[in-house]
């Protein structure tokens, strides 16, 4: 993650990597007396709507939000359906993305889910591997703190075996073993339903990002919604800490 520098860009540039926290699913079956289960198979609808668009309009990399580590919490007959969801998707959609050249990675905890999920997701990801098109990334069962602490511990052994000293430790190394370590930093975040907040979702990748924040219920968000935030992001000028100045001397 931190190899990939930061550095300042000019408005009119598009972002690298995008992220997206999909919420308003319940709420969105609710207010059309619904079941929830309902809301999140709408839900796909707009997944793959915005996949798509992200693909058409050159995203190196697009990280869904798709299931947080808290979200065991919620009743079990939706993390039952949510599951449910989550295997079909696994099953019916992998082939697609492949035929589009797109790469698929899943961060979290993943060996809390079923032995079969866990299976189509190993699959998945090795028939995409050498896709060179926009890389998805499905964040299921993660938690940002979750994948700080587990950086943190995989250091701790490292130094506990001798092969690293804790001088050496700097924000590059606990970097390098942070979730999409090999990815450009995330250059925008976007959050549905109007919220304002980042729910322990990429805590540490969502560092410099810029955030964009709609009142759209996730599937009521699709390809021009995305576009409408791919807009606000371009009027955006990023500095990281530098002068106007700095950064017009920078894009000389």
């Amino acid at each position: 993650m931190t190899s990939q520098p930061f550095s300042p860009s000019r408005a009119g540039e598009l972002p690298r990597h995008v992220a997206v926290i999909m919420d308003g699913n319940n709420r969105w079956a609710r207010a059309r007396g619904l079941s929830g289960i309902r809301g999140h198979r709408a839900g796909v609808e707009s997944v793959r709507a915005v996949i798509r668009r992200a693909a058409e309009r050159g995203i190196d990399t697009l990280t869904l939000f798709a299931f947080s580590s808290e979200n065991w919490k919620r009743p079990a007959s939706e993390v039952d359906a949510l599951m449910e969801l989550f295997l079909i998707a696994l099953k019916r959609e992998v082939k697609k993305l492949h035929g589009h050249g797109i790469r698929l990675s899943v961060i979290g905890q993943r060996e809390e889910f079923s032995t079969s999920i866990q299976q189509y997701i190993e699959r998945a990801e090795a028939m995409t591997r050498d896709n060179q098109g926009l890389h998805l990334v499905v964040a299921a069962n993660y938690g940002g703190r979750w994948d700080i602490t587990s950086a943190t511990r995989r250091l701790a052994q490292r130094v506990s075996e001798g092969e690293l000293s804790p001088d050496a430790i700097d924000e590059e190394t606990l970097g390098a073993e942070i979730s999409l370590a090999d990815e450009a930093p995330v250059d925008l975040c976007i959050r549905t339903s109007g919220e304002q907040r980042i729910s322990n979702f990429l805590l540490w990748q969502l560092a410099y990002a810029e955030f964009y924040f709609t009142p759209e219920l996730w599937p009521d968000f699709g390809a021009e919604a995305f576009d409408a935030a791919l807009d606000a992001y371009k009027e955006r000028q990023r500095r990281f800490g530098m002068s106007q100045e700095q950064v017009e001397a920078h894009g000389a």
